[in-house]
């Protein structure tokens, strides 16, 4: 079964996980030195490019936990501070058993209007809060929504090689993927114990993927698991596995890590 493009206008009685996300502060209330963080931003924009940012979050319960619920959150909202900087399209979407079994969470443009850079820079966090908010109000309906029994990581990628696709030459694409690594459908089992970075890599062989030219891959959570971080062996396999995937899309860089880097 498939579900895709969720309706983004749910009343915030369906929380599920209301307790465990809090936004950041508004206004006034902005840490010192945010404009100088988001100037820092802008001089690595893309040059003559706007950004296409897709974020793929694992829905599954096996990576599941308050803890790693709020820190995706926080993640979310570095990657659509970046992209409102930049200007983009920015996509949030909870997946689990296949690319198919999809719930997009957010999806739209964070193009910021301003008169001067430092007028819209003001806007950016703003922008950024209202992206959170949604990200917050459709993230626990999706997980109800998504089938169980199993996850499809590899899967996910067709859906970003398809929104690079549409979006053309004048985006570049910035594909991160929240899990833990533990694949366990598409022919792939990466959760029955610790593959040899030689093994992993051979595996990632034999997986179809899309052609990204010029996207920069992020999978972060690797070895994350409920209760603790899997056995540093099998985390080196993953991160063996996934930087082999990503390379094999011709991406222009392939980053594969536990713990998110910003």
């Amino acid at each position: 079964m498939t579900y895709n493009n969720l309706t983004r206008t749910l009343a915030a009685g369906t929380l599920i996980l209301g307790a465990v996300f809090s936004l950041t502060a508004c206004g006034h209330d902005r840490p010192r030195g945010e404009q100088s963080e988001l100037q820092r931003l802008q001089s690595s924009c893309p040059s003559g490019k706007k950004l296409n940012t897709y974020v793929a979050w694992d829905g599954t319960t096996s990576n599941s936990s308050p803890e790693t619920d709020a820190e995706r959150l926080r993640i979310v909202a570095d990657v659509a501070r970046r992209t409102a900087v930049c200007g983009g399209h920015f996509t949030v979407a909870v997946f689990s058993a296949s690319s198919g079994s999809t719930v997009t969470i957010y999806d739209g443009e964070l193009d910021i209007p301003g008169a001067t850079d430092i007028a819209r820079l003001r806007r950016v966090p703003e922008a950024v809060d209202a992206v959170q908010a949604e990200v917050k109000a459709s993230y626990g309906p999706a997980i109800a929504a998504l089938p169980t029994g199993g996850t499809d990581i590899n899967g996910i990628y067709r859906l970003a090689g398809e929104q690079q696709a549409q979006l053309g030459d004048e985006y570049q694409t910035v594909f991160t993927i929240l899990t833990d690594g533990m694949n366990n459908l598409g022919g792939v089992v990466l959760d029955g114990g610790a593959l040899s970075p030689e093994q992993a890599s051979d595996l990632a062989e034999q997986v179809p993927v899309p052609q990204l030219p010029g996207a920069k891959v992020t999978v972060a959570g690797l070895g994350r698991v409920t209760g603790g971080t899997a056995p540093s062996e099998l985390v080196a396999g993953l991160v063996a596995y996934y930087d082999r995937l990503c390379a094999r899309t011709g991406a222009a860089s392939c980053l594969s890590v536990t713990d998110w880097r910003g």
